[in-house]
C-alpha cells in the first residue's frame, strides 16, 4: 500500500522525469514569483520615501514601474474575482440578499472613480500611518472599482440564464447547493466571466491615472507606475514620454494576454453549452504547455486535496424527492411576511441615508447648486445615451462576427484588450490641440472621449454571448438555409441578448465615470472643459469641495439607478423569461 503524506499527497509523486515543459513552467512561475516579491518589498516601505524618491521620466525606471502597475491591476482583479462569486451568487439565489446587492451594485456603479478617492485615501492612509502600504491598498481598491462591477453583473446574468436541463440534471443527482454552484452554475457561467474579467482589466487601464496619480484637495501623492509616469507626462507636454508609456502598455498587455486570459480562454471553451464540438477551439500555447508538464499534477495535489475538504465538511444533500416535499412544506405566508420586512427595512435605512446627504447639502449649498448639478447630468446624460447608440450600431456586428470565428477571435482579442485599455489622457494632446486650433466647441468634441469608457463593455460581451451560442444551433440553422434578417432575429440577436443586456448596462457606468476624464481635460498649462456632471465632479474633487463632489455623486446615482431601474432591469427580466437555453 502506497504510504501518503498530508492531503493525500505523496513525496513519491514527485519522482518523474522533467521535460522541457517543467522547465519553461518553472521559468514562467519563478519569474512571476520574482515579480510578487518585488513589488510587495515597495508596498511595504515608508511614505516618505516617495519624497525622496519621486517620479521620474528616466526611461530605465519604466520597466519597473510597468510592473507595479501591472501588480495592483492583478490584485484589484483577484478581489473582484472574489467579490464577485460571493455577491453575484448571493443575488442570484437569494430574493432577499438580491434586494440588497442588485440596487447596491448599481449605486457603486454609478459613484465615480475620483468619487471613491475622495472619501477612501485618508481611511486607508489612516489604517497603515506612515506606510505605503495604505496608499498601495487605496489605488488598489480604486482599481477595484472599475474591475468589479460587470464581472457581478456577467455572473448575476448567467447564474439566472442556466439551461432547465441542467438545473434538472443538479436535481437528480441530488446536488447540494456548493456542489451545484461549482460543478454545474459556475461552469456555464464561465466564458462570459472570463471575457468581463478581460474587460475588466482594461477598465482598469483607463482610470490607472487617477489610481496612481491622486490629487484629492489637499493631498498629492504619486505612486509610481505607468499612470504616474503618463500623468508626469501629460503635465510636462511629452509627447515622447506619453508614447514610452503606450509602447509598454502594449508590452504589458501582451504579455498578460498570452500568458494568463489566452491559456484561461481555451481552458473555459470546454464549458459550452452544445452538443457537438467546436471545429476551431480556441488554443494556447501555455496551456498546452501546462497540460504537457509532468511535475504539475504533483505539486498541485495539495491544493486539489485542499479543495476536496470542501465537499467534506458541507452538509449532505437531500434527495430530489426530499427536496420537493420540505419545499412544500415551508409557510409561504411566513417567507413573504419575511421578505416584506426585510424589504421594508431597505427602504427607511435608505430614506434615512438621503434625508441625512440632503441635510448636510442644506448646510453647505444652496437650491441652485443642485439645480446647477442636475442640468448638468442632464447634458451628460444625453451624451451616455447617444454614444451608447452609436456604438452599439457600430459594434454588435463586429463582435458577433469575431465571436463566431475562433480563429479570427485569437487574432483580434489582443488587439482590443490593447484598444480598451487605452487611456483617454492619451489623446488629451490630439484632442486639446485639434479644439484649440480650430476653435471648435468643447462641449461637442470632447464628448468622443467619453466612447473609450463605452464601447468596449459592448464588444466585449457581444463576442462572449456570440461564442456561447451553441454550435449545434449554428449547424441547424445553416441546414435549413436561415439567412439574412431571420438568421439575425431567431438565432444571433436571442443568443446574444442577455450579454448585451449587461454589457450596455455597463457600458452605462463605464461612460458616466469616463466623463470625469473626458469632460475636463488637460495638456501643458491648457484646460478645456466640457459643461456636464463629469466636469462638475472633477473640478470639485481637485479643490477639494466635499459637497459638491457628494451632491454631484448623488446625481450621477440618481441617473444611473433611474436608467437601471426603468430599461435595464426589464431588459434582464425578458431575457430570463424568454430566452434562456431549455
Amino acid at each position: 500500500m502506497q504510504r501518503t503524506g498530508f492531503l493525500g499527497f505523496s513525496p513519491r509523486r514527485l519522482n518523474v522525469r522533467m521535460g522541457w515543459p517543467d522547465l519553461a513552467l518553472f521559468a514562467i512561475l519563478i519569474a512571476a514569483g520574482a515579480g510578487v516579491a518585488n513589488g510587495v518589498h515597495d508596498a511595504v516601505e515608508p511614505l516618505a520615501r516617495l519624497r525622496v524618491e519621486p517620479i521620474t521620466l528616466d526611461w530605465a525606471a519604466l520597466p519597473h514601474y510597468a510592473l507595479l502597475t501591472t501588480l495592483r491591476l492583478f490584485a484589484a482583479l483577484a478581489a473582484s474575482f472574489v467579490f464577485t462569486i460571493v455577491a453575484a451568487t448571493a443575488a442570484a439565489k437569494s430574493r432577499r440578499a438580491e434586494l440588497v446587492i442588485i440596487p447596491a451594485l448599481d449605486i457603486l456603479q454609478s459613484v465615480p472613480v475620483l468619487g471613491f478617492m475622495t472619501f477612501t485615501v485618508t481611511a486607508f492612509m489612516g489604517l497603515f500611518p506612515g506606510s505605503r502600504m495604505g496608499v498601495e491598498c487605496a489605488a488598489i481598491f480604486a482599481i477595484f472599482t472599475s474591475q468589479a462591477w460587470n464581472m457581478a453583473f456577467s455572473l448575476y446574468q448567467s447564474l439566472r440564464q442556466v439551461p432547465d436541463d441542467l438545473n434538472e440534471v443538479a436535481e437528480g443527482f441530488g446536488l447540494s447547493p456548493l456542489r451545484k454552484l461549482l460543478r454545474v452554475e459556475l461552469p456555464f457561467a464561465a466564458p462570459g466571466l472570463v471575457w468581463n474579467a478581460m474587460m475588466s482589466m482594461s477598465g482598469g487601464w483607463f482610470f490607472v491615472v487617477a489610481s496612481e496619480a491622486i490629487s484629492v484637495g489637499h493631498t498629492q501623492i504619486m505612486l509610481p507606475g505607468i499612470g504616474s509616469w503618463l500623468a508626469l507626462a501629460i503635465a510636462r507636454s511629452d509627447l515622447q514620454a506619453v508614447a514610452g508609456a503606450v509602447a509598454a502598455m502594449a508590452v504589458v498587455i501582451l504579455l498578460y494576454d498570452q500568458l494568463v486570459f489566452r491559456p484561461v480562454i481555451a481552458w473555459a471553451d470546454r464549458f459550452r453549452v452544445e452538443q457537438t464540438a467546436s471545429a476551431n477551439p480556441p488554443q494556447s500555447w501555455v496551456y498546452d504547455l501546462f497540460r504537457r508538464a509532468r511535475l504539475l499534477p504533483s505539486l498541485t495535489a495539495p491544493f486539489r486535496a485542499a479543495a476536496a475538504l470542501i465537499y467534506v465538511v458541507e452538509p449532505r444533500a437531500r434527495p430530489m424527492e426530499q427536496q420537493r416535499r420540505f419545499a412544500a412544506r415551508r409557510p409561504d405566508a411566513a417567507r413573504t411576511l419575511g421578505l416584506r420586512l426585510w424589504t421594508g427595512m431597505i427602504v427607511i435605512a435608505a430614506l434615512a441615508a438621503t434625508v441625512y446627504a440632503v441635510r448636510f447639502l442644506q448646510t453647505t449649498l444652496s437650491w441652485t447648486d443642485a439645480g446647477r448639478a442636475l442640468h448638468y447630468g442632464v447634458l451628460t446624460l444625453v451624451r451616455v445615451i447617444v454614444l451608447i447608440a452609436v456604438a452599439s450600431l457600430f459594434w454588435v456586428p463586429i463582435g458577433v462576427w469575431i465571436g463566431l470565428r475562433p480563429v479570427w477571435t485569437a487574432r483580434v482579442q489582443p488587439v482590443a484588450q490593447f484598444l480598451a485599455a487605452f487611456p483617454a489622457n492619451v489623446l488629451f494632446p490630439i484632442a486639446v490641440v485639434a479644439i484649440v486650433h480650430f476653435h471648435a466647441d468643447p462641449d461637442l468634441w470632447l464628448s468622443p472621449l467619453m466612447v473609450l469608457g463605452t464601447q468596449w463593455y459592448i464588444l466585449f460581451n457581444v463576442i462572449a454571448g456570440a461564442s456561447a451560442i451553441p454550435n449545434d444551433l449554428i449547424e441547424a440553422n445553416r441546414m435549413f438555409g436561415v439567412r439574412g434578417w431571420q438568421w439575425w432575429r431567431r438565432l444571433i440577436l436571442p443568443g446574444i441578448f442577455p450579454y448585451y443586456v449587461t454589457g450596455a448596462l455597463t457600458a452605462s457606468g463605464g461612460s458616466w465615470n469616463a466623463s470625469i476624464v473626458a469632460e475636463a481635460v488637460s495638456w501643458g498649462s491648457t484646460h478645456l472643459r466640457a459643461a456636464g456632471l463629469g466636469s462638475y465632479i472633477a473640478d470639485a474633487t481637485a479643490s477639494g469641495d466635499s459637497a459638491r463632489v457628494l451632491l454631484g455623486i448623488m446625481v450621477m446615482s440618481m441617473f444611473v439607478i433611474a436608467i437601471n431601474r426603468l430599461l435595464f432591469r426589464p431588459l434582464y427580466r425578458l431575457s430570463e423569461r424568454r430566452l434562456r437555453l431549455s
